[in-house]
């Protein structure tokens, strides 16, 4: 059986994307990886692996960030267009 959400409204934010981890979690998972390679308590060949996969982590928060900046500008096209008739008798249509 599923086990049902408490809050429905918390779990877009909360809940992995089905193509990776949210934004939130790619986010602290390069925060762990800087601390790690900062520490300087890992080999060079482990580094290099953490850093290839810090850098997987970023390309993923992009493509989130991208998406989300996409979905702003349909939205405020949306809004933008459903404004124009009231703006236009508002003013005088000027």
């Amino acid at each position: 059986m599923p086990k049902k959400n408490p809050n429905p409204k918390d779990a877009p934010h909360d809940a992995p994307q089905p193509d990776g981890p949210s934004f939130e979690q790619a986010i602290a998972e390069v925060e762990k990886i800087i601390d790690r390679i900062e520490s300087g308590e890992m080999g060079l060949e482990d580094q290099i692996e953490q850093y290839a996969r810090g850098a997987e982590m970023l390309k993923r928060c992009r493509a989130v960030l991208d998406r989300c900046e996409q979905r702003v500008e349909e939205i405020t096209a949306q809004l933008d267009k459903s404004d124009r008739p009231a703006d236009m008798g508002a003013d005088g249509g000027e």
